[in-house]
Formats: C-alpha cells, structure tokens, sequence
C-alpha cells in the first residue's frame, strides 16, 4: 500500500542522499499558479500514456493540489508493482503552509 507523507516529513528525504522524486499530478494550469522547484510533471489523466516516465528504481512522492488525486495515482502504481510509492499529505496547499510559504495557496 501506498504511504502518506507529511511535507515535514518530504521536506527531510529530499535534503537526505537519495531523494525522492516529486511528481505533480496537478493540470498545467495549477502549475501555473503554484509548483515545487524539480517536481516531474505529469497530469492524472497523462499517468498511463507517461509510466514510462515514472521510474521504478527510487522513492516516488505524488502531489497535487489537497492530496485526494495524488492518493489515487500512488494507489493506482501501487497495483502496478511500483513499490516505492508515497502520497504528500495535504498536497501543495500544505507544503505551502508547513514547508515553503513562498508558494502561493489558491
């Protein structure tokens, strides 16, 4: 089963040496209004056509804007045989508040 991590607790394994990739699950314009720096773009609805994208040899951290669509999709490669899988709790909208105030709520 796929993890749920607080952004506290992301915030530590990407400054660890073998950090996780971010991946944002969250439409272009979402993005547009708020993004954490180096996340690997790829759209829910995109997620199959792109899984050749998403490895399966490092920690994995989904995100979008609250945490729901990003559960799904760790979920989904979860039953994909994707064992390195992990949800950010609360999303964008509570990394902005726990770890990065400079990214815009919305």
């Amino acid at each position: 089963m796929a993890s749920d991590l607080t952004p506290a607790e992301v915030a530590a394994r990407l400054r660890s040496d073998d950090p996780p990739l971010l991946v944002d699950v969250r439409e272009d314009w979402e993005r547009d209004r708020a993004a954490i720096p180096g996340a690997l773009a790829v759209p829910l609805g995109d997620i199959p056509a792109r899984l050749g994208e998403i490895p399966r040899d490092r920690d994995l951290v989904f995100f979008c804007h609250h945490g729901s669509r990003s559960a799904q999709v760790a979920a989904w490669l979860h039953r994909q045989r994707y064992d390195r899988v992990a949800n950010l709790d609360g999303g964008i909208d509570r990394w902005s508040t726990d770890v990065d105030p400079s990214i815009p709520a919305y």
